[in-house]
């Protein structure tokens, strides 16, 4: 009987991993598009900092994105329980969000320009400054990376929440705290190579080995284009799940898209509704920065 009884449990368990494993896949793969852009974010703000500081500033911004985890998933817990009916209009806002964010990087050169090259060329000028504090530099990198990856983790967070609304407290718990673990160990870890890579190419080209430096060579020469990657992917992939949460939140977009894919016999149906979802993130966010940047213009001129 005891022996039984054992078995029972342990079957319990496999199957409460199973269906944690299951639903992580599904809040993962929901949340691809800000994992992208996330990635591409931290390994861009250690730009600038000293070679020898890089993995401390990554592990700095890592702890922090911990703290924000640790801070989102009790909170996200405690919607689930107390608000469950405020679960949609958060994940339609985070799937807003995401749209406007991708759209607004395809347009920021152009509608954020002068800002940009007047930030470029004070800290041009502050760091050929001996008297510039190089670590006050440093902190305030970290507390932007921080920021911005409570802004990014909050919307991961979101997303799955989404995804686990409707299974049980224990489910719900479990899934959000794996994704947030496995995204934050497995964004900062991929940071942390990223902005070492070039360190590693510099490394071999100077081997005596021809072969070595080949690699060397090759890695100096791929680091800079894995980054303009990661960055262009983490903005498509924003656009079809910021789109694709729009869409299943607006029943008559949804019907329509699928109408649409069921028309197209020649192509998989996926594929058309994949499409429609991207083109509908990309107008919803087209539309959002039309209304949003003016409106925070004028903010800023009145704050100033």
């Amino acid at each position: 009987m005891a022996g039984s009884s054992l078995l029972v449990l342990i079957d319990d368990i496999a199957t409460v991993l199973d269906d944690v494993a299951v639903m992580t896949k599904a809040a993962t793969k929901k949340t691809a598009g800000v994992l992208g852009d996330d990635l591409a974010l931290n390994a861009q703000q250690v730009t600038g900092v000293k070679p020898a500081r890089e993995i401390p500033v990554v592990w700095a911004v890592a702890k922090g994105s911990f703290i924000n985890k640790a801070i989102l998933v009790p909170a996200a817990l405690a919607i689930s329980f107390f608000v469950p009916w405020l679960i949609t209009p958060l994940l339609m806002l985070g799937g807003a969000f995401l749209c406007y964010e991708g759209f607004e990087k395809l347009v920021h050169k152009f509608l954020h320009k002068e800002e940009e090259q007047k930030h470029r060329e004070e800290l041009r000028e502050a760091l050929k400054k001996p008297e510039v504090d190089l670590k006050t530099v440093e902190k305030d990198k970290i507390k932007g990376a921080v920021r911005t990856d409570f802004i990014l983790s909050a919307e991961i967070i979101a997303i799955t929440l989404g995804t686990v609304a409707g299974k049980g407290f224990g489910m719900q718990f479990a899934v959000l705290t794996v994704v947030a673990l496995m995204v934050t160990v497995g964004v900062y870890g991929l940071v942390a190579g990223i902005v070492k890579l070039d360190d590693a190419g510099l490394y071999l080209s100077q081997k005596a080995s021809a072969v070595a430096q080949k690699v060397g060579h090759g890695i100096l020469w791929l680091a800079p284009w894995m980054m303009k990657t990661l960055s262009v992917l983490g903005t498509i992939a924003m656009f079809l799940v910021g789109g694709g949460i729009l869409t299943h939140g607006i029943p008559a977009v949804y019907d329509a898209i699928h109408h649409v894919a069921g028309m197209v016999s020649s192509v998989p149906e996926v594929l058309v509704t994949t499409l429609g979802d991207g083109l509908f993130g990309l107008l919803a966010g087209a539309v959002l920065v039309l209304v949003i940047t003016p409106l925070s213009k004028l903010w800023q001129r009145k704050a100033a």
